[in-house]
């Protein structure tokens, strides 16, 4: 891809990047039938955690000399790490695979407020109400009361929730901490909790099929991470970061495809308010963030 400029090799990564999620959530949707939640979760943190500790090696990432705050920090962000892969997973088995991954396209939506809340980032009132119309379309997509309601929406909100505290705390963490590193963090984190709560329950067997299912599973969410921590790399995250909404396309695929799953008119329309909210939300950042940044010295 060297003839491609870096925002375009940037954006093809992040697609590819959401494509390889999406499949995951697929693999992991299919093995939850066969096998217990937390023992899907311990037995793909295992892979996870093998490659991601090969890769922070050969990188040059393994550190373990952070500071103090650092370390709070990091703690804190896989805290929600865990608590998305839960409540995310949970809801994933029970409702379907787009009406889940439409739920958490609110997330650019649920960052900025939380950023502006808790951290005093500006929010000017066009995204604010940009914000309040992405909520709404939210509450379309869960339709309380409706015939095709499901309490499992809640766990897919708790998802987003745990997810915009994690995304909100590492804006706060210092330049020191490598991104992969971070990332190996989380996986341990998410695979002891696989791990405690396996104690819990009766283990499945693991066969052939549920087997390939988790090999894909751990595949496709390297795969994923690899794939967007290059995106962030290769191009400007104001011009990558909008591609994220590629997961919701392969979901809806997927769902029509893999599980014969097709979201109402009522979930399109709130997924389509989502978006298009979330897509402005990112581009008023974006011009914010132009507007702010220092302007060079033409003398040099």
């Amino acid at each position: 891809m060297a003839f491609l400029s870096d925002n375009i090799r940037g954006a093809l990564l992040m697609m590819g990047a959401m494509c390889a999620y999406t499949v995951n959530d697929a693999f992991m949707k299919l093995v939850l039938a066969d096998v217990p939640l937390f023992q899907a979760i311990l037995f793909r943190g295992i892979g996870a955690v093998v490659c991601l500790t090969i890769m922070c090696k050969l990188l040059g990432q393994l550190r373990f000399n952070l500071s103090r705050r650092d370390w709070i920090l990091l703690i804190v962000r896989t805290l929600g790490e865990v608590g998305g892969t839960f409540f995310f997973l949970t809801a994933l088995f029970h409702m379907p695979i787009a009406n889940v991954s439409a739920i958490l396209q609110a997330l650019p939506l649920a960052v900025s407020l939380a950023a502006a809340v808790f951290l005093g980032e500006a929010l000017g009132w066009k995204r604010l109400i940009a914000i309040c119309v992405g909520f709404a379309g939210v509450l379309l997509i869960i339709q309380p009361g409706g015939a095709d309601f499901s309490l499992y929406s809640f766990y897919a909100l708790a998802a987003v929730a745990c997810v915009t505290l994690r995304d909100v705390v590492v804006r706060r963490m210092s330049t020191a901490v490598p991104s992969v590193f971070v990332a190996l963090v989380a996986a341990v984190g998410v695979t002891a909790l696989g791990g405690i709560g396996s104690t819990f329950i009766d283990l499945a067997p693991i066969t052939l099929g549920s087997g390939l299912l988790l090999a894909g599973a751990t595949a496709f969410l390297i795969f994923g991470y690899i794939f967007s921590v290059t995106a962030m790399r290769a191009g400007e995250i104001a011009f990558v970061a909008p591609f994220r909404y590629t997961s919701l396309l392969v979901a809806l695929i997927l769902g029509v495809l893999v599980f014969g799953e097709w979201p109402n008119l009522l979930t399109l329309i709130g997924t389509g308010i989502v978006v298009a909210t979330g897509l402005f939300t990112l581009y008023r950042e974006a011009q914010l963030q132009i507007r702010t940044r220092p302007i060079p010295d033409q003398r040099r």
